[in-house]
């Protein structure tokens, strides 16, 4: 039977699991992560869903009525809107061939029964968290080239250049640089750009931000301390210049 529970949906994620207390905890545990959780313990049932919707995450047991886990793996990879999404596979046997063979159907992960809820959470953010950068390199991957006054950033290339010549960015100032400069005159905040900078890289602080700017400024400004194309917003963050500089 399947059933759904809400949360603040930061994705939504699909548990299939027979064993109610199983898929109830790690069903708890993904919404306290921010994943609206879609719960079905079976087989047939699971590849039904999986073929309708779109999901940001699937948990799949091995051992299941009805279809078991990994004809279900290889099918959605096949056949599905989740061709792409990622599979954390939960099997009650530790021997390698079971793993071995839950990661050659498609799955991206394994857990082994009985596991640790902070090890559960641990791989479904590294999983999210690999999905996401994957998602975000196809995104620039397809941006377009932005042209500022002789500043261009190339996002496919992930070239950047001020008049004739090529400037060597770091992945973090590249990054930095392309969400500001693709939402021209958007003001963001410090704590806006960790987040979609640094993702969930706890170790950092505002002031990285602030460091980070600076180093870019140093590479693309004609005169750093007084920036033509990242601005300093007093009491609110950053932002490109909203018009022609």
């Amino acid at each position: 039977m399947e059933r759904e529970r809400t949360s603040s949906p930061a994705g939504r994620a699909l548990i299939v699991e027979d064993e109610p207390r199983i898929r109830e905890l790690v069903a708890l545990h993904l919404q306290l992560e921010g994943l609206t959780c879609v719960e079905v313990g079976d087989g047939d049932e699971a590849l039904r869903v999986a073929r309708g919707e779109r999901f940001d995450l699937i948990v799949l047991d091995l051992m299941l009525p009805g279809l078991d886990g990994v004809t279900v793996c290889r099918a959605i990879r096949r056949d599905s809107p989740n061709a792409e999404t990622p599979i954390l596979m939960l099997t009650a046997r530790s021997d390698e061939s079971d793993k071995v063979l839950g990661l050659e159907s498609g799955a991206d992960d394994y857990l082994t029964k009985p596991f640790g809820i902070r090890e559960l959470v641990a791989r479904v953010r590294a999983l999210l968290r690999r999905a996401g950068a994957t998602r975000a390199a196809h995104e620039l991957e397809h941006a377009e080239i932005i042209m500022v006054a002789g500043l261009s950033i190339d996002p496919a290339r992930r070239q950047v250049r001020v008049e004739d010549s090529t400037i060597d960015l770091t992945a973090l100032e590249f990054e930095l640089l392309h969400l500001l400069a693709s939402r021209r005159g958007l003001v963001f905040s410090r704590e806006v750009l960790l987040e979609r900078v640094w993702k969930d890289d706890r170790h950092v602080t505002a002031r990285s931000v602030d460091t980070l700017i600076k180093r870019i400024r140093k590479k693309i400004e004609p005169d750093p301390e007084n920036p033509r194309f990242i601005l300093t917003v007093w009491g609110a963050g950053y932002k490109f210049a909203d018009a022609d500089v």
